[in-house]
């Protein structure tokens, strides 16, 4: 079955770029992955398979394949939302929508995904076990269309579960593992300040917010450097500080919001507990009200260390001319809801290398210039169709 399913693979590349591009000329945002879906679907329209459709809060789509032979239960995932980026790149399938991009590679993932999936359905009958395929909305958006998916109760069967994320930092045919926490969890706040408006010239007589504002951004970093233990990973980012006004007028009232990675559940209440402590210290001490939303968004993405090693060890003991290189990956301070996945069902999310050939200056995920060497689209078909053999032989 795995040389098989290898050839296939291989024979269908050009159909798997030519996936990938048409869903990156017709991106769409979170939530509104209306057309996306529906290509989706009408891939699997005729399939022997169970579709089935809007599962959890959005778009999101499960496809069911029912192998000839007894087995575990397996789950794959890929997105399909894209961001509200304009779009710089060059090439001729360009987002056709604009202000819409697909800059973090869910075409890519989509893409190889439907084309692996369509293999494993003509091979059903040498398949030991049930294979999933996830297609999920709006990973982009909190609170995410992974957290929906899961909740929907129809993933309780897996036995394992496993994602991919297309990353330029490496060539294509490189693959990333890191066992445990891998990628960080995330909370957006906001904290809006409420002072008293007045003169530039009688500061005695109002309530200055901006100077309470500007002591909180200050005041808020001691928690990374005083507070959090220094072989702990955390980061707080304050993004805007929306106190425009007149030079001679003393703002009202200012609004600030910001970013919280963590790595662990510890981190994330360690420094949830500090910003409202500090919060309330800068009502005392400057003697404004403050109004502060803090939101959880994604968890910490940990890795099942046993389901990681097996999962390496299938790849690894493979000779293919298109992987080249597996590597440990460091922990990444950027974050997935597929971590939503891994709180529940032991899995194991890895990277794939999409680096461009011949390009000086890279760019990253979330950029409008992002671009993927398509190589890197076969490799990742062929990374999770080894894992599917690795299960189906064990």
């Amino acid at each position: 079955m795995k040389n098989q399913l290898m050839e296939m693979l291989e024979s269908r590349k050009d159909e798997i770029i030519e996936i990938r591009r048409y869903l990156h000329e017709n991106p769409e945002l979170s939530f509104h992955e209306e057309k996306t879906a529906q290509f989706i679907a009408d891939f699997y329209r005729g399939k022997d398979v169970e579709v089935q459709r809007n599962v959890g809060n959005g778009y999101g789509m499960i496809v069911t394949i029912k192998g000839g032979k007894p087995g575990k239960t397996i789950g794959f995932r890929a997105d399909f939302d894209a961001l509200p980026i304009l779009e710089e790149t060059d090439v001729p399938f360009k987002s056709k929508n604009e202000g819409v991009m697909h800059a973090c590679g869910h075409d890519g993932h989509t893409a190889y995904l439907l084309v692996l999936a369509d293999c494993l359905i003509q091979l059903k009958a040498e398949i030991a076990g049930t294979i999933k395929i996830i297609h999920q909305h709006a990973e982009e958006a909190p609170p995410g269309g992974a957290k929906g998916m899961v909740e929907s109760g129809l993933l309780d069967d897996l036995d394992a579960i496993f994602g991919i994320h297309l990353f330029p930092n490496k060539p294509a045919g490189s693959i990333g593992f890191r066992s445990g926490y891998a990628m960080a969890g995330r909370t957006y706040f906001k904290l809006k300040i409420q002072g008293v408006g007045g003169h530039g010239s009688s500061p005695h007589m109002a309530n200055d917010s901006i100077v309470a504002g500007a002591h909180f951004v200050t005041a808020i970093q001691t928690i990374i450097s005083r507070r959090l233990n220094p072989f702990d990973v955390g980061v707080v980012t304050i993004g805007s500080f929306d106190g425009k006004g007149t030079f001679n007028v003393i703002k009202d009232s200012v609004e600030l919001e910001g970013d919280v990675r963590y790595m662990t559940g510890e981190t994330q209440q360690l420094i949830e507990k500090e910003v409202h402590r500090i919060v309330k210290g800068i009502e005392a001490e400057f003697g404004v009200s403050c109004e502060l939303t803090y939101t959880a968004d994604y968890p910490p993405l940990y890795n099942d260390p046993t389901i990681t090693a097996a999962a390496t060890s299938f790849i690894e003991n493979i000779d293919d001319q298109d992987i080249k290189e597996i590597y440990e990956g460091p922990m990444n301070s950027g974050s997935e809801d597929f971590a939503y996945y891994l709180e529940k069902i032991p899995g194991c999310f890895f990277y794939i290398g999409c680096r461009p050939k011949g390009v000086e200056n890279v760019y990253f995920n979330h950029h409008p210039k992002f671009d993927i060497d398509e190589d890197a689209l076969l490799v990742a078909a062929k990374a999770v169709g080894q894992v599917v053999c690795g299960y189906c032989e064990s």
